[in-house]
Parts: C-alpha cells; structure tokens; sequence
C-alpha cells in the first residue's frame, strides 16, 4: 500500500494531462513512433533523475549542490509563474521546439515539465518514507503509468484532429488557459513554501 501510494503522488504530480497540452504541438507534428520515441526518452531522463533523488535526498542539496532545498523551490516556482503569466494571456502553452533530434527534444520535455520542484520533492519524499528498492520500484511505476497515459493521448487525438481540427484547437486554447491558472496557483505555493524553509520565523 505504501508502494501504490508513494507512486500516485508522483503520477498526480507528473499529471500526464498536463504535459499532454504543453505538448501538443508534438502530439500534432511528430508520427505515433517518432512521438512515443522522444517521449520514452523524456521519461527515462526523469526516472534516472527522480531514483538519484529517493536515494540522496535533500542531502544532495547542501552537500553536493552547497544550495538549500528551499533556494530550489523558490527559483523552481518562479520558472513555472513566469511561464503562467505567459500562457495566461496567450492561451498558448506550445513551448516545446519541435524541430531537432529527438534526444534533443527529449531533454527540453524532461526539464522543466517533469523534472520540476514538485516531483522532485515528491521524490525525495518517496526516498524518505520506502527502502532504496521499493522507492525506486514506486518511481519507475509512476513513470510507465505517465508515459502510457500521453501515449494513449496521442492516439485519441489523431483521429479527431482530422475530423474536427478547429474545434480541437478551440479546446486546446481553452485548456491552456485553464492549464496556466493552476500553473501560476501551484508556482506561488512552491515559492511560498521555499521562502518558509529559508526563513522559518
């Protein structure tokens, strides 16, 4: 139980859905294979990532980085504020390049959209709380369930983007506002809580 649960707060926090519509201007131009090919690499980079930091935890911080973690949430919300404010006016939330290898673009998913504050936090949270095994079990299977679900995603969307494409970029503006408001919310938590951690009185 504590596996299964360690491992939907990840997933809650990747929020495929999420990613799905900062995405979609891969999920429109990239074939199923070349998709699911760069995705697969997105998230192996943040599996690898999210392990190293069940296992170090906020020791790796101060000891390796010389930084407290409430320095990383604080500039960590103030990248997804800037990109709110941004997509909030907008209704835009295409800020992936999709032009390049696709390790290349791999990496650009990977940081900032799931190797971010709080999966971060979740992860080393999952450290914290499992032994090294179960901790990198529950990582690997929130990963699989996130991959699946864009995946899965992708396949939904094809279809309809040929039948109803003006309505389905009609939503997606729609979605992205929507998206950027809880993305705003969420950065000034983060930033919220990083300034307690820094300056607790």
């Amino acid at each position: 139980m504590e596996l299964l649960k360690a491992s939907s707060i990840l997933f809650v926090l990747l929020n495929p859905f999420l990613i799905s519509i900062y995405l979609i201007s891969l999920i429109r131009d990239l074939s199923l294979k070349d998709f699911s090919k760069v995705m697969m690499r997105a998230h192996i980079i943040s599996a690898i990532v999210f392990v190293i930091f069940a296992l170090a935890g906020e020791s790796i911080f101060e000891e390796v980085f010389n930084v407290r973690f409430g320095a990383f949430l604080i500039f960590g919300g103030i990248i997804f504020l800037w990109i709110g404010v941004q997509s909030i006016f907008s209704g835009k939330v295409v800020l992936i390049e999709t032009r390049g290898d696709p390790e290349h673009i791999a990496g650009s998913i990977a940081m900032p959209f799931m190797i971010a504050p709080g999966t971060i936090s979740a992860s080393v949270l999952i450290g914290s709380q499992l032994p090294a095994a179960s901790a990198a079990a529950a990582i690997i299977a929130a990963i699989s369930f996130s991959l699946v679900s864009i995946i899965v995603f992708k396949l939904i969307h094809d279809p309809l983007k040929k039948r109803n494409e003006r309505l389905l970029n009609r939503y997606v503006e729609v979605m992205g506002r929507v998206v950027a408001l809880f993305t705003g919310t969420f950065a000034i938590e983060m930033i919220a809580k990083g300034v307690g951690m820094l300056w607790p009185s």
